[in-house]
């Protein structure tokens, strides 16, 4: 079993920044590769970084290319996400996911946390 735990989000204004974490737990050798997905209302979950166990392979959906950097501290089995420069848009629910594959695909991966509210106001 694999547990993944958020923190971070809440409301910031538009061109404000934001970090989040996820930390892992358990079988963290299942993972080879964590990323952050969002989902807004009304809208499916969509993919917005991910990267490798190695921290040398990322992946960056075109959105938030140049404003969001992912990073992970493989002694805390933690991810982190900062997010600058932030829209109105990027306003959703932040999931963290874990995946044995080099996938950027929502459905490939395996494990996922509670999810984190991120709102940017206007």
């Amino acid at each position: 079993q694999v547990q993944l735990v958020e923190s971070g989000g809440g409301l910031v204004q538009a061109g404000g920044s934001l970090s989040l974490s996820c930390a892992a737990s358990g079988d963290t050798f299942r993972i080879n590769v964590m990323g952050w997905f969002r989902q807004a209302p009304g809208k499916e979950r969509e993919f917005v970084t991910a990267i490798n166990w190695s921290g040398v392979i990322t992946y960056y959906a075109d959105s938030v290319k140049g404003r969001f950097t992912i990073s992970r501290d493989n002694g805390k089995n933690t991810i982190f996400l900062q997010m600058n420069s932030l829209k109105p848009e990027d306003t959703a629910v932040y999931y963290c996911a874990g995946t044995a594959r080099q996938s950027v695909y929502t459905d490939e991966y395996n494990y996922w946390g509670q999810g984190t509210q991120v709102t940017v106001s206007s």
